[in-house]
């Protein structure tokens, strides 16, 4: 048995984790630990402090108790929003308080993408455009090249909750360029999940979701590879192998 620690700000997606985990096995548990939101706003002050190690460390007793191999922060927002150098101090951080490997949704993003052999990317943001913003200078930092930003706007991760698969739907194809060799939607707030297939049909490309890439770097994290393909690509492709 391999249980893969979440800490995941609020209640809003969190369904979607019990819905990955029924998709993985009998052999994998997701267990998850919510930590307290704070103010929901989508500005940069507020995602900074959803995403300080004071609120983080609130969480990390729990999930050890859980037996978790490994922890992630489950938020896109509230990792991207330190840049690329902070982000990297915030899960080192994570790292030591909860004497786990640590991870965050961000830098699954990046890892997910180069999984799947991407470079060129698209993404469809619900945040406002200066979010959205940071979380592509956070990619081009890793390396990755943004060629369409779209942001919806969205203030509050509960309004982003409150979206159906069509909404959803809609944004991926206002997100969505012919040159991105994948489009990325960020937002642990948004039930992405049971609408992948649909996503990646429709686009006829690798889609990738926050909360889907999250489940995917705790397993990467505990050394683990598992098929899934109603999980989307990411869950199918073999690895590239880097030269």
């Amino acid at each position: 048995m391999t249980a893969l620690g979440f800490l995941y700000p609020g209640h809003f997606a969190e369904d979607d984790y019990p819905r990955m985990e029924q998709l993985l096995g009998s052999d994998i548990r997701l267990p998850l630990v919510h930590t307290d939101v704070g103010e929901d706003a989508q500005h940069e002050d507020a995602l900074r402090e959803l995403g300080s190690p004071r609120r983080l460390a609130t969480g990390v007793e729990e999930l050890r108790l859980s037996g978790a191999e490994a922890v992630v922060w489950a938020c896109t927002s509230g990792s991207f929003a330190y840049g690329w150098e902070g982000a990297h101090e915030q899960v080192r951080t994570l790292a030591r308080t909860a004497g786990l490997p640590a991870s965050s949704t961000s830098f699954a993003f990046v890892h997910a993408v180069r999984e799947i052999g991407a470079r060129r990317i698209a993404i469809a943001a619900t945040y406002p455009d200066d979010v959205a913003a940071l979380f592509a200078a956070f990619l081009k930092d890793a390396g990755l090249e943004p060629v369409a930003v779209h942001a919806a706007g969205v203030t509050t991760a509960a309004e982003a909750a409150a979206w159906d698969g069509d909404r959803i739907l809609a944004l991926a194809r206002a997100g969505d360029h012919l040159d991105a060799d994948a489009l990325l939607v960020p937002n642990t707030a948004l039930h992405t999940v049971s609408h992948l297939k649909t996503l990646e049909s429709t686009l006829g490309k690798p889609v990738l979701t926050a909360n889907q890439v999250s489940v995917w770097e705790s397993l990467r994290l505990a050394d683990r590879r598992v098929n899934a393909p109603q999980l989307g690509t990411l869950f199918t492709r073999e690895p590239v192998v880097q030269v």
